[in-house]
Formats: C-alpha cells, sequence, structure tokens
C-alpha cells in the first residue's frame, strides 16, 4: 500500500472540508452575533497509545491518516451601536432564549429584535423572544413611552417590569457540545441552561454584537487552504509518477 498517497488524498478531503467551513464564515461575517467555525486536525492519533494497544503488532500502528475536526469560536465579537431600543447585545458569555417554531427553544447571540402586530418582541426571522419563565414579552406598540431594556434584561415602558429577558449561559466544558442549527441558532443538544451571572454579563440596548470574524481574515484562511490543496496534489502526482516508473521496471526485468 503506497501511504503517502491515502494520506495526500485523505489531505485532499479535509481541506476541502475546511473550504466549506471558511464559505459559511465567510457568507455569514455580516450576521450580528455569528460565532464562526474552527477546523483542526490531528496528524497522530493519542488514542495509539493507549494501554489497549500497547500489545498490537507494531507493524499495525506505523501511520495513520489525519483526522479533522470542527468546533465553534465562541469569543465576543464587537459591539457596534445602533440606537434602536430593540437591539440588544450581550456583553459577557450567554445566548438570548427564543421560541422556535415547533415550540423549541433555541439559543442566539442575535439581538436585532423587534415588534409584531401583537406588540410581542421577536427576532429578526419572526421568533418569539422568551422572557423568565418561558413566556413572551409584550409591549405597546401606541405608547409615547419608548421601550427601556435594562442591564439585567428588564423591559420596561415608563411603568412597570413588562417581563426580563431569558439570558442564560452554560458551563464552558459544555458550550462546544451545543449543535448549531443555522448561522444564528443553536439548540442545547439536551444540555441544561443555566441563568447567566449577571456580574459577568450585561445586557447592551441599542447596540449588535458583531460576527467574531471578518470577510478578510477568511479570504486569507481560504489562500492558505488553497495553497494546502496545491501541495498534496504535487504530493499525489509525484507518488503517481514513483509507481509507473516502479511498474515499469519491473515489466522490463521479467
Amino acid at each position: 500500500m503506497n501511504i503517502s498517497l491515502y494520506q495526500a488524498a485523505s489531505a485532499l478531503e479535509g481541506n476541502l472540508q475546511r473550504q466549506h467551513v471558511i464559505a459559511e464564515n465567510l457568507a455569514s461575517s455580516s450576521v450580528p452575533g455569528f460565532k464562526r467555525h474552527n477546523m483542526t486536525f490531528n496528524a497522530v492519533d493519542a488514542s495509539m497509545f493507549d494501554d489497549a494497544l500497547k500489545s498490537a503488532d507494531k507493524t499495525q500502528v506505523q501511520w495513520m491518516l489525519p483526522r479533522f475536526t470542527v468546533t465553534t469560536d465562541f469569543q465576543q465579537g464587537t459591539l457596534m451601536p445602533t440606537g434602536d431600543n430593540t437591539n440588544v447585545a450581550l456583553d459577557g458569555p450567554g445566548f438570548f432564549g427564543v421560541s422556535g417554531p415547533n415550540g423549541e427553544t433555541l439559543y442566539t447571540r442575535d439581538g436585532s429584535f423587534r415588534t409584531n402586530n401583537l406588540g410581542q418582541l421577536i427576532t429578526k426571522d419572526g421568533n418569539l423572544l422568551q422572557a423568565v419563565g418561558g413566556g413572551p414579552i409584550t409591549v405597546d406598540s401606541n405608547s409615547k413611552y419608548p421601550i427601556a431594556i435594562a442591564k439585567d434584561g428588564t423591559v420596561t415602558q415608563g411603568g412597570p417590569s413588562l417581563g426580563r429577558l431569558n439570558v442564560v449561559s452554560f458551563a464552558p466544558e459544555d458550550v462546544q457540545k451545543l449543535q448549531r442549527i443555522n448561522s444564528g441558532y443553536f439548540t442545547s443538544g439536551g444540555l441544561t441552561p443555566l441563568a447567566a451571572d449577571e456580574s459577568e454579563t450585561a445586557v447592551a440596548m441599542g447596540f449588535l454584537e458583531g460576527a467574531n470574524t471578518t470577510p478578510s481574515h477568511e479570504m486569507g484562511q481560504l489562500m492558505t487552504t488553497l495553497r494546502h490543496f496545491e501541495a498534496n496534489q504535487k504530493i499525489m502526482k509525484i507518488q503517481d509518477q514513483h509507481m509507473g516508473r516502479l511498474i515499469r521496471e519491473l515489466t522490463d526485468n521479467k
């Protein structure tokens, strides 16, 4: 078996996956609160050193193909002022809880909210924004008083509280287990959300969080991926030519 040929082919497949990841990052770089994908690879699988493999025939573990892993970068993006009181951003870790189209709870950092014809706060996709406890938050669209959202997420309109935004967080070791369903939303995947720590997370009214990536950064990553792809293509070509020479030499010696 020509191991180099298989390793180069595996690297080509990995770079193709990385290109897809970069394409999504690039397409979503203008989505508020978007969290970019990172793709890493392991050249050597650490599990080959487990006790269970110590007795294995060494000829069986002489080589391994690279393994590629996609993770989400949850680093906070830049907060950008909008002047719209229904636009909010989270300064610190956490997510807004919203009700999905099928009644499930979704989590997002995209705070570009608005009101529907019933006065309920909704996302730009029409999903209801949740208050603590799970219900919607309703305001008076005809009121002379503007909507105000405090740092702790309490919504008022010239009077008593109309509800408090459901801002949640997840344990640091669980964040990577969240399941992305599109560029702006995640599901918990069975994890239990926790109330956000007010000492670490504040709601910023009149701001939106920008994506934590930029088109220029992703284009640079795309060029690097292209160079890796071309390098592995050359390796495959060299190995193919080498195998061709060996076959001709063996044939000529018969």
